[in-house]
């Protein structure tokens, strides 16, 4: 019986290591973190970046699976979800990016003349989205 669970626990952390470094990989190969450090003028930090983003999404992991539990509560919890919306923004606009799905739906619906009103929208959608989810969260 415990040689199953001994499989079955090398057969999923094999798999996760799988899935993790392929993420990465599509991450570092869409040029997020190269484009990143290019629009900030720190080009020559590009390994530090994709080293920086390959250990957060294990330690990540390992507090996740672990339950581990950290110090700072609620202010600790604030800022991890200001980081991962700016990081999940960043990939988003990255990918849209590369696939140039704005251009295409610009021209589409004749939006030229106030894209920089609908990206502020957007923007503020989210933000006001995102403080009406945790706000519901406190109040619970």
């Amino acid at each position: 019986m415990w040689i199953q669970q001994i499989v079955l626990g090398i057969l999923g952390l094999s798999a996760g290591i799988i899935v993790a470094g392929g993420l990465f990989s599509f991450i570092i190969e869409l040029g997020i973190l190269a484009d990143l450090a290019d629009r900030t003028h720190t080009g020559d930090h590009v390994l530090l970046y994709e080293d920086a983003a390959a250990l957060g999404g294990a330690v990540g992991n390992l507090v996740f699976i672990y339950q581990i539990p950290l110090p700072g509560g609620g202010q600790l919890l604030a800022v991890f979800g200001l980081l991962a919306g700016i990081f999940t923004g960043c990939w988003a606009m990255a990918l849209a990016e590369v696939l140039n799905v704005f251009p295409v739906f610009i021209r589409r619906i004749n939006l030229a003349k106030c894209v920089s009103w609908a990206i502020l929208g957007m923007a503020i959608g989210k933000g006001l989205g995102a403080f009406v989810f945790f706000w519901n969260q406190w109040g619970s």
